[in-house]
């Protein structure tokens, strides 16, 4: 073959694989099915973990009251986000963004793997399959984000639409998920329902270890670079020993809470963790914007970053009552009987998929053709955005609540949390694949790891407000709900009217950060 046909090949090859999946680069075909199934996983235990708390012992459950059991939902959620942080350190900083996404597939898999065996082993086991969970999560979630990143260059007008193509294959697993649990739920088999969010993980594991892995590095040749995803800074030693030191203490911790001899008060230990993650946060994004390492346009987008995480947080607060206070509202106070077939309350929880399987693309053409006719909005813009949808689904949530206090005991319309539902995701679909973009695009070099985890702990701060929410649904309560849910749409609107006011400053310093950019 001579050199120009050669190079002719070579040319075709890049071109298959820098546009191979839907106009995207290919690798993203299978990180968006790694992605799928690990969501298939957790969503099976999601709308699930309430409910089997608050069950009674005779059907299966824990038999805990409506607040402790969101309160340790709270901290499960809370925990899994915000160990995204120290697993984006320990993905930046010492396994690299490969190994880490690896091994966290594996510890999850094994949390997965306890859950489903605690109905034969006993209580203690279904918290540490859910700590394995906490923890393996904490490594993937941010490589795997990382790893979308980095197949666009900046400037590629493609990332935007990418991370929301990549966002639709997280709510097909989340669909998915609901809807086979649903089924087992109403039958009272909990942990089958456990275990097939094993299965799920199982398949997201190996989905990337023969296919991920493989289309990643030869998309890294033929573009010959150096795949990020593989480098860490080798800066600091003895990380090994310290995180062997850690899962120790997590073990003895384990062993004292277990056996009753160190208390445990879920309430308590959420609004501590509540505090501490705030706190961290803060300090976290104050420790790197004093870093030497960093010149004045990179101090400018973390800025922006910071203040793009506060509206995230305030969000997700919102957002993720789905599987507390919307899960026992529709278990609870919800009219199931649809047509004559009874629903599995569960099944709502597929809504918010469904929704945005369908919405997605139409969002994602809209936001190009903006762009193309220089209107789309900035990211402070759709933030807002998706607190005015998010307000509007609460204020349907009062009306809702109300049908239920003037019926004399009826129930309460399914429409109601459909609409709901569906407002929360056009919220959901304004700010979030924005937020993950916002994150990988301008995050410094050699933080990108510990970026993402930052905007995941938003999540986790999020989960845990949300948690406190949820434990006020329940029947001695029900006359303060339609207050409950005016407050949040209250909290949503004032929001939203401060970040529209931050949006033309902040699409400035953006401006500023990118012609920096441009002249360096």
């Amino acid at each position: 073959m001579s050199t120009e046909s050669k190079s002719e090949a070579s040319a075709a090859e890049l071109a298959a694989l820098d546009n191979g999946f839907m106009g995207h680069p290919k690798p993203l075909r299978p990180l968006f099915f790694t992605e799928m199934w690990e969501r298939f996983s957790y969503y099976s235990i999601r709308p699930l973990l309430v409910l089997f708390m608050v069950a009674t012992v005779g059907s299966g459950g824990f038999g805990f009251d409506e607040v402790t059991a969101s309160a340790i939902y709270g901290i499960f959620a809370g925990s899994l986000y915000l160990a995204a942080v120290p697993g984006g350190w320990l993905a930046d900083n010492w396994l690299g963004q490969e190994r880490a996404l690896w091994w966290g597939s594996i510890i999850i898999a094994l949390g997965h793997l306890c859950i489903a065996l605690s109905a034969m082993f006993g209580m203690t086991l279904f918290f540490v399959g859910l700590m394995c969970i906490v923890l393996g999560s904490g490594l993937f979630k941010t490589c795997i984000s990382v790893m979308v990143g980095t197949l666009y260059p900046k400037g590629d007008a493609r990332r935007d639409s990418g991370f929301t193509l990549f966002y639709m294959g997280i709510n097909i697993g989340a669909l998915l998920a609901a809807l086979i649990v649903g089924v087992f739920k109403e039958k009272g088999m909990w942990h089958v329902g456990f275990g097939v969010g094993g299965l799920g993980m199982l398949a997201s594991l190996l989905i990337y270890r023969f296919s991920a892995k493989k289309t990643l590095n030869r998309y890294a040749r033929a573009k010959n670079i150096t795949p990020e995803w593989e480098q860490t800074t080798g800066r600091f030693k003895n990380v090994g020993g310290w995180v062997g030191g850690f899962l120790a203490l997590l073990a003895a911790i384990t062993v004292l809470v277990s056996t009753g001899i160190m208390p445990f008060n879920p309430e308590m230990v959420a609004q501590y963790m509540t505090y501490l993650i705030a706190a961290v946060v803060i300090l976290y994004f104050a420790v790197m914007f004093i870093s030497p390492r960093l010149d004045k346009t990179d101090k400018l987008r973390l800025l922006i970053c910071f203040i793009l995480i506060i509206g995230s947080t305030l969000f997700w607060s919102s957002f993720e009552q789905q599987p507390t206070s919307f899960n026992l509202f529709a278990d609870r106070y919800t009219d199931l009987n649809i047509l004559g077939f009874e629903v599995p309350s569960i099944w709502f929880q597929s809504l918010n998929p469904l929704f945005i399987l369908i919405l997605a693309p139409i969002i994602s053409i809209v936001w190009v053709k903006l762009a193309n006719r220089g209107l789309e909005p900035n990211s402070m813009v759709k933030f807002a955005l998706g607190m005015l949808f998010a307000a509007a689904g609460f204020a349907l949530m009062i009306f809702a609540s109300k049908s239920i206090l003037t019926s004399d005991g009826g129930l309460a319309s399914p429409l109601w949390l459909v609409g709901s539902l569906l407002l929360l995701t056009l919220g959901e679909l304004a700010l979030s694949p924005v937020g993950l973009s916002a994150m990988t695009k301008l995050a410094p070099k050699g933080m990108q790891g510990q970026m993402m985890g930052l905007f995941f702990a938003s999540l986790a701060l999020g989960n845990l407000v949300a948690a406190f929410f949820g434990g006020q649904v329940s029947a001695d309560k029900i006359e303060g709900l339609p207050g409950l849910f005016t407050m949040m749409t209250i909290f949503l609107v004032v929001t939203a009217v401060v970040l529209l006011a931050l949006a033309k400053p902040i699409n400035n310093m953006l401006q500023k950060s990118e012609r920096a950019d441009t002249l360096s």
